[in-house]
């Protein structure tokens, strides 16, 4: 693993997952991420979103798609990095400055996306994982993230 404490490994109920973190693009989202993945926050949350060909969304901590952590609001950090399979980026209301939880993670090509919403990371391993997640809008019996870890706490 090149940088453990850039990797998120996360545990799904469909199995592992493994993304590479991308601070040098969104350094504000990789912290949150991570800040929030070492206090727990994702542990037990559903995959509440799942549209086949686009995207598997998870991080409301009401498994509705409302809500998110107790932390403020994140400023956006779009960046240039296209919105294609596997990449992680993180949802937010119809305000930029809104995401905050939140994220999901792209099945197809979805460039659509591109420079509205801001990717953090790119699943490296267990894609076909995510692909094995329960579809809906919302999800009937959602599959979800057992554990979500920062490599080097691993």
């Amino acid at each position: 693993m090149a940088d453990a404490e850039n990797t998120i490994l996360m545990e799904t109920t469909k199995g592992p997952v493994k993304i590479e973190l991308r601070p040098d693009l969104a350094p504000n989202h990789v912290a949150r991420i991570k800040e929030l993945a070492r206090e727990g926050f994702y542990d037990g949350i559903v995959f509440h979103r799942v549209i086949d060909g686009f995207m598997a969304q998870a991080g409301c901590p009401n498994g509705t798609g409302t809500g998110g952590s107790d932390k403020p609001d994140l400023k956006a950090e779009f960046n240039d990095e296209p919105h294609v399979r596997g990449v992680c980026s993180m949802a937010r209301t119809n305000q930029p400055h809104s995401a905050n939880s939140q994220f999901f993670i792209v099945f197809d090509d979805a460039r659509f996306l591109d420079k509205q919403y801001t990717v953090w990371g790119q699943v490296v391993e267990g894609m076909e994982n995510i692909d094995q997640l329960k579809r809906g809008e919302p999800v009937r019996e959602p599959d979800s993230i057992k554990s979500m870890k920062v490599a080097a706490d691993a």
